[in-house]
């Protein structure tokens, strides 16, 4: 890939091959003021875009019904407790009681969940700093979905060392549809995704740090390459370990974060051996796959553990949660010996999640709203996560004349903007592999980890907004494509690049502007509603 470059460069008449070490010194640009800048105003941005009428609408919607009500039971007993259907106090239907401040109708009793605790705890940290309101039960998923913005602005930079081509990828997921109602609504991808973009720029910056101290001892040593020596060892990795910090943290949001803890881990080390390699270690190179790779894995996997662990401390410091007193009931099985009672017990906790994901019940049912994965990267069937439908003329301000009103939150990508993504990651999948470019693998790679895996299960009611933890990835790609229309920055054609760059992204920001309404819990008439659907299926 040939990068945008902020500065210009002198032409020499002789072109020199660059050395092993400036091979390996090779990262992001000196700009790094300016990048903090420009990643700043575009981060706060998507944050103001994202707090407008944020507590509208004020009620629960979707599956805010779970996830918001067990945040505010783990609040007042470290775990989940069970919400009735009536507020038993009004015989008010109990989610309406919550939209009208009344929120003491849960009750100490065990309530089965089936995710991990950490994105209800943190959707809790809003309830706690606002209250168990609308705004509340939001205001975490807008911190995640504003800080998403800007982890995807640095790992583009560093991917394309060029602090346009991130700032291009900010304002794309700025702009986008999912990522929007997702950090709007109380509900855990937005989390996961985070936490998962996270990670993987942990990993993409350990490579560089990796490749630099291999630099460094060239330098220090006053050598050219290694000469067929392994080279030092290197075992103190913190980017590394900050990455299986940040997988951890996305394993207790989800668990299918586990596929990118895995292949990032695997692309690390393959890192590694093509750093030694290209540094002249020769045949020792190989060996990197276990130098390296074991403490990569304890870096990655071993450290990732008590991570996980530390966020069911709620339930294991506790004793009334789902199945706490299994390992108690059960002191001969196995695992009560080898791990002790609270462990065991979070170990069948997870054997009955498990059950349930998998089970008859789920790979039977159906949702109006399910999409298969086979349609996301083209946005077939985005979901309806609320709608007030048939609002007559008068009523709530509607103003139609033979038709009707509603008022919709639609979980919808921006159009234009995902089926150029997905026009970038084909031909990014053909650079990659033909080209060999690194810098396209990384988000592809990231992106099918988080995406492929959803296949196995297509039987069952899958939903696009599972595709929040893909459109960062994808918006890079794209971002890294209309990087290279641009052109270096001495190039020929960089002012007719720079103009169809500029107008991809407007197309993109007015495709935003019009499908805003249906984002947004804004009145439409059908009329207008009907003109966003552009197709059959997204209705």
């Amino acid at each position: 890939m040939c990068p945008v470059t902020e500065a210009s460069h002198s032409h020499t008449t002789i072109a020199t091959r660059p050395s092993v070490v400036e091979k390996l010194y090779d990262g992001p640009g000196s700009d790094r003021a300016i990048s903090w800048l420009v990643t700043l105003a575009i981060t706060v941005f998507a944050f103001v875009l994202r707090w407008v009428d944020l507590a509208r609408p004020k009620n629960l919607v979707f599956d805010e019904t779970y996830y918001p009500k067990e945040a505010w039971t783990m609040l007042h007993l470290g775990y989940e407790g069970t919400w009735p259907d009536v507020h038993p106090g009004t015989k008010t239907k109990i989610n309406d009681a919550i939209a009208q401040g009344l929120t003491d109708g849960w009750n100490a009793d065990a309530s089965f969940v089936v995710h991990p605790p950490l994105g209800k705890w943190l959707i809790a940290v809003g309830e706690y700093l606002f209250g168990m309101n609308s705004f509340g039960w939001r205001f975490s998923s807008l911190v995640a979905g504003t800080l998403l913005v800007m982890v995807t602005i640095r790992l583009a930079r560093r991917l394309s060392r060029s602090t346009l081509v991130g700032g291009i990828a900010g304002v794309l997921l700025s702009l986008d549809g999912l990522a929007f109602t997702m950090s709007r609504i109380g509900l855990l991808d937005i989390f996961q995704a985070l936490f998962i973009v996270s990670a993987v720029a942990c990993v993409a910056a350990d490579r560089d740090w990796f490749r630099h101290r291999l630099a460094d001892h060239l330098v220090r040593t006053n050598r050219q390459d290694l000469g067929g020596s392994f080279g030092p060892l290197l075992l103190w990795r913190p980017w590394r370990l900050l990455a299986g910090v940040m997988f951890g943290l996305a394993c207790a949001v989800k668990w299918n974060s586990i596929f990118v803890l895995a292949t990032m881990g695997i692309l690390s080390v393959v890192w590694d051996w093509n750093a030694r390699r290209l540094a002249g270690a020769g045949p020792r190179a190989w060996t990197s796959l276990l130098r390296d790779g074991l403490p990569a894995f304890v870096y990655l996997v071993v450290a990732a553990v008590p991570v996980y662990l530390a966020t069911w401390t709620g339930w294991l410091t506790t004793h009334g949660g789902w199945g706490r007193g299994w390992g108690a009931e059960h002191p001969d099985h196995w695992t009560v010996k080898l791990f002790g009672a609270p462990l065991a017990s979070l170990w069948q906790y997870h054997v009955d999640m498990y059950n349930f994901h998998t089970g008859e019940g789920m790979m039977t049912a159906t949702h109006t709203y399910e999409a298969n994965p086979w349609g996301w990267l083209l946005m077939q069937r985005p979901i309806g996560i609320d709608a007030v439908n048939d609002i007559k003329p008068g009523v709530d301000g509607c103003q139609a004349v033979n038709d009707t009103c509603l008022r919709v939150i639609s979980g919808a990508g921006t159009p234009i903007l995902w089926w150029m993504a997905a026009i970038a990651l084909v031909a990014g999948l053909v650079v990659w592999i033909a080209g060999r470019d690194w810098r396209f693998g990384l988000p592809i790679l990231a992106m099918a980890s988080t995406y492929l895996p959803w296949f196995r299960y297509a039987d069952r009611p899958l939903f696009f907004f599972y595709a929040i933890c893909i459109i960062p990835f994808t918006v890079i790609i794209l971002a890294m494509w209309l990087g290279r229309l641009i052109g270096p920055a001495d190039g020929p054609n960089r002012r007719r690049g720079a103009w169809l760059a500029g107008g991809a992204v407007a197309l993109v920001a007015a495709n935003f502007a019009f499908i805003y309404p249906i984002l947004t819990d804004a009145l439409l008439t059908r009329k207008q509603w009907l003109a966003r659907m552009w197709f059959k299926s997204w209705i």
